[in-house]
């Protein structure tokens, strides 16, 4: 019987960093305890210098709960209910799970020879599944659940269970050569659907791709970074460019795409036998790069959309989807499961995440592991139950719009009004505000209802001795291919103009994009910030007029930004709009679709650095302007679009992006008109 002996208590601190390495940190503290496992029965080899220390989540007893299939009806109130006191039934429900098989044994995984091929070496048996009492480490788990430790090796063993591992072909005269540290895994209706695999080692890459050339995959799914907080979790196991040759499989690269959620790669491979070279194949990997390194992504729609694409991509005739992130249990597990419950939405109506979770854990331990992952799960197929699939191919364009204005439509057809409800239904996250609602941050903001949340407000530096100086009304907004390509802002106030300037040096911005005029309707919207003619200066700022002219619907400035205390300059182009009209939208798409034109070259010009735009409040017209950046981006890309998910995806970086159903309507006409001047596809592609 094994042991638990408590021999270290420690504190682990964890600090996220905003891309563009922004000046703020989230540290949060948590201490949690150690735990060792002694076996009398085992013999471990013990080294001073590297002790495998594990954390051990509990386990229910053998009786566990049972917990039955949701109707998808049903969904929504169930996450609410499973999420009520800070998750606590997620929690309840995920210490039910059995821990892993009651099969097999993993005794290829313990060989000598295997040791090493193992990321995580567990010092633990897996020939018998441990069970600790759930009541003995709750303290323990409850801290260990709330450090969000998604990328640390939770679990008593993430080795393949000896019933259900991938065998490779042995390499004559090397022993144990037909072992690698992945299993078979079964999807809704399929069996071995995918291989669940640990993230290749540096001496384990050949065998990665000798089992992606033995078992035909066509498709990796990778769900780590290379290094994340520091720590190696994955070997990159490809070529930058050319290609290599790992083992007898040689790889080179054919094609690489950057999107903002994930990075596809397309590899050309190939089999160099004994008795001759093989037929080269096509391989796919589509590796998800935002995943955070602590916890679960922010909102399930990047994982909703790879997962889509990897359907997409993965062909009908290949072999298993390898699936990998670093252990190969816990993102993977829980991109799984998500695709397994999906398909099964659509065929029974209904969910049945703990039993098929439950089902597969009897093929690989461990898959899934944290209550937040589970409950990721939840939050995934309740976003696709209430919003589905809104993509849209450019060429059924027209036919949707139809429907979209076809006020006597049938009640399965919905209207531009109530796809537009949708968004306005989406909950505010008011206590995401906290810098914004600040006392002496109240008066810098133009309208007290848009506000930057938190977690994405730009953040200036503190000015010496200056309390609340950090603070500017100003979001960071993702693009289409880059996080933070945007800086959504209000127009500048008199007693602001200072911070906005010094945002536009600190974060290195050469693009302005101002949508509205000074004064509407008798009403100020926004202070002039530049000079009509000469220079004028705000704070430590210099800002110059270089050159200002019109073209068509927009005036074109170029700006020398002066920063005084270092005598440094920097060009920066302002596009001012001039086609909005004073109410409603503008009467054409073409103004605008020259003007993110114009932009887009600028940029290219001049480093991606993030481009400000900015309407009077920072939210209608800007909203709108950035959603048509990223939308046409897509549909130059991928001839596809999807205006319901990129303006979802917006409010859920900054409120009321995309104020009106009328600026939401002109996003997709805008797109027609642009797919009408180009209506030959080759020619915008």
């Amino acid at each position: 019987t094994p042991h638990l002996y408590v021999y270290n208590t420690h504190t682990h601190t964890h600090t996220h960093t905003h891309t563009h390495t922004h000046t703020h940190t989230h540290t949060h503290t948590h201490r949690f305890f150690t735990f060792r496992v002694f076996d009398s029965n085992i013999h471990v080899p013990y080294s001073s210098t590297e002790q495998q220390t594990v954390v051990l989540l509990p386990r229910s007893p053998s009786t566990s709960k049972k917990y039955l299939p949701i109707p998808v009806d049903s969904l929504e109130e169930e996450y609410r209910i499973r999420s009520a006191d800070d998750g606590k039934l997620f929690r309840e429900e995920y210490s039910s799970l059995p821990g892993g098989s009651t099969q097999g044994t993993c005794e290829e995984a313990n060989k000598d020879e295997n040791k090493e091929k193992n990321r995580y070496p567990n010092i633990l048996p897996c020939k018998n599944s441990l069970s600790f009492s759930s009541s003995f480490l709750l303290p323990f788990f409850l801290s260990a659940a709330q450090s969000n430790m998604s990328t640390s090796f939770f679990g008593l063993s993430c080795y393949p269970d000896d019933h259900s591992r991938v065998i490779l072909t042995p390499i004559e005269g090397v022993p144990c050569s037909d072992y690698i540290n992945a299993s078979y895994i079964d999807g809704y209706t399929d069996k071995n659907k995918f291989i669940a695999a640990q993230g290749p080692k540096q001496d384990t890459v050949a065998d990665f791709w000798r089992m992606i050339w033995e078992q035909k995959s066509a498709t990796i799914v990778m769900l780590t970074n290379l290094k994340e907080r520091k720590e190696d979790k994955c070997y990159q196991y490809w070529p930058d460019q050319g290609c290599w040759t790992y083992g007898n499989v040689r790889v080179a690269v054919e094609d690489f795409t950057a999107l903002v959620d994930y990075t596809i790669r397309k590899f050309c491979v190939q089999y160099q036998a004994s008795d001759g070279t093989k037929t080269p194949r096509l391989v796919t990997q589509l590796h998800f790069t935002s995943w955070p390194d602590f916890g679960v992504p922010f909102s399930p729609i990047g994982m909703l959309k790879f997962l889509k694409k990897v359907k997409q991509v993965n062909p009908s005739y290949a072999g298993p989807i390898v699936v990998h992130c670093s252990a190969g249990v816990g993102r993977t597990g829980t991109f799984i499961v998500i695709d397994a419950m999906i398909d099964m939405m659509y065929a029974e109506k209904k969910v049945d995440v703990f039993g098929f979770v439950s089902r597969i854990r009897e093929q690989r331990s461990q898959l899934i592991q944290t209550d937040l992952q589970y409950s990721f799960v939840y939050q995934a197929l309740l976003e696709y139950f209430l919003y589905g699939d809104t993509e849209l191919d450019v060429s059924s364009l027209e036919g949707h719009l139809d429907k979209l204005h076809n006020t006597s439509a049938p009640l399965d057809r919905v209207g531009l009004e109530e796809e537009f409800k949708k968004l306005t239904n989406m909950r505010i996250m008011k206590e995401n505000m906290r810098a914004g609602n600040l006392p002496a941050n109240m008066k810098k903001n133009r309208v007290l209802q848009i506000i930057p949340y938190d977690f994405n407000r730009v953040i200036l530096s503190m000015k010496r001795g200056q309390e609340f100086t950090d603070y500017i009304n100003a979001s960071f907004i993702d693009g289409y291919r880059q996080k933070d390509y945007f800086i959504a802002t209000q127009g500048p106030l008199a007693h602001t103009v200072d911070d906005f300037w010094r945002m536009v040096w600190e974060w290195k911005c050469h693009s302005i994009v101002m949508l509205t005029e000074l004064q509407e309707r008798d009403q100020d919207k926004c202070l002039q910030y530049w000079p009509t003619e000469d220079s004028v200066t705000y704070g430590d700022f210099t800002v110059e007029i270089k050159g200002d002219m019109l073209c068509d619907a927009f005036s074109l400035r170029d700006l020398l930004l002066t920063y005084g205390p270092e005598k440094q300059t920097r060009l920066v182009r302002q596009f001012h709009f001039h086609g909005w009209p004073e109410i409603g939208i503008p009467t054409e798409g073409k103004g605008m679709i020259d003007i993110i034109a114009a932009v887009q070259k600028q940029q290219q010009q001049s480093g991606n650095h993030p481009i400000v735009v900015h309407c009077s409040a920072g939210a209608g017209r800007t909203g709108t302007f950035i959603a048509l950046s990223n939308i046409l981006e897509r549909v130059k890309a991928e001839g596809l679009l999807d205006v319901f998910q990129t303006v979802k995806s917006l409010r859920m970086q900054r409120p009321h992006m995309v104020q009106t159903v009328e600026q939401y309507d002109f996003c997709y006409k805008v797109v027609q008109d642009f797919v009408d001047i180009f209506s030959d596809y080759a020619n915008f592609k």
